[in-house]
């Protein structure tokens, strides 16, 4: 067995591994594939050196077969296929005992704050599992983290059947955001600067817009017949979004931040008073957003196969990497932790 270390500097080292022994509460999984993600690049550039403490497995998107399981593990079987919500909750802190546990105060994340799944064996709680129907294959369950994510956000904005819902950030997330809208009836259209993405986004039958090109105030309003979007989903993390963000809305649309900015943003709270207009936070995900992103899936309801850019072995970790390093055209890359891709 073995594992990818980051150990910083953009680089990762290969290091053999041992299985660890899962605890009665815990299991262990041979890992399958695993996605490399935004949180992945800003880790591989060295801007979280201080937290994540390298060298240490990163990796949380992920897909697997338990292999061996605790004692008091129920409700799972030997050889089942699972995916793994990467949320280590206390379970006691006001937002946990408020059901909350995905914004709990002394919130863990598994691959960023304790080692991860960039690995051939990986042994985690059992609470943090979600089994995989025969629908899904391992690949496209290695996707099922961010689609979660896209979930929880337009679940967060509570999107409805027939509302006009505006993406502004083309990105991974913000395509998925996008699809997900769609599927639950809206009509969506992604701003975007980035040609390829733009086209990424045509060609899965969702509809665009470049404001460098064209005036998007302009084309939300002709779009809305002058009402404005219902949702808006900020995904892109720049200033010009959050100028933009509160005026293209209806009056009482719902904004829904999904990116982190790296400077505290200014916002028009005139246009949040003017047009009663709702300001949503949303962040990671929740148990029943990984059960939705299955279902999305395994019906087919969501074609997650177009998102996977390519596939790699984990010996190949570094070369995974820097191919999706400023590479706007790659959506998702994914990494065998096993033998075979």
């Amino acid at each position: 067995m073995q594992a990818a270390q980051y150990i910083g500097n953009k680089q990762f080292n290969i290091v053999p591994s041992q299985p660890i022994t899962p605890n009665s509460d815990e299991v262990r999984l041979d890992v399958g594939y695993v996605g490399i993600c935004g949180t992945d690049m800003h880790i591989y550039h060295g801007v979280m050196d201080q937290r994540v403490a390298p060298p240490q497995i990163i990796g949380h998107e992920m897909s697997g077969t338990i292999v061996e399981m605790g004692t008091d593990v129920k409700g799972f079987k030997l050889g089942e296929e699972v995916v793994v919500r990467p949320l280590d909750f206390c379970g006691t802190c006001p937002a946990c005992m408020a059901g909350h546990s995905h914004i709990c105060h002394n919130l863990k994340f598994m691959g960023i704050d304790s080692p991860g799944a960039f690995q051939s064996s990986w042994t985690v709680k059992a609470r943090t599992l979600h089994r995989l129907p025969a629908a899904v294959s391992l690949k496209q369950a290695a996707l099922i983290e961010p689609l979660a994510v896209a979930c929880h956000d337009v679940a967060r904005a509570r999107v409805a059947k027939g509302e006009k819902v505006v993406v502004i950030g083309g990105g991974p997330i913000g395509q998925l955001v996008a699809q997900v809208a769609k599927a639950a009836g809206a009509e969506v259209l992604i701003s975007e600067v980035n040609e390829s993405r733009i086209a990424f986004a045509r060609n899965n039958e969702i509809s665009t817009i470049n404001p460098l090109n064209e005036d998007l105030t302009k084309v939300v309003k002709e779009w809305t017949s002058g009402r404005g979007a219902d949702v808006v989903f900020e995904v892109s993390g720049v200033k010009q979004a959050i100028e933009a963000m509160t005026e293209i809305t209806a009056v009482r649309a719902r904004i829904c931040m999904v990116a982190i900015h790296s400077e505290k943003p200014t916002i028009d709270l005139f246009q949040l008073f003017w047009k009663e207009l709702e300001l949503l936070g949303a962040r990671v995900y929740e148990a029943e957003d990984f059960d939705n992103a299955i279902k999305l899936i395994a019906t087919k309801a969501i074609n997650i196969d177009p998102y996977i850019s390519s596939v790699s072995t984990l010996t190949n970790i570094n070369n995974a990497f820097s191919s999706m390093d400023g590479n706007p055209q790659g959506m998702k890359a994914l990494v065998s932790c096993q033998a075979e891709v």
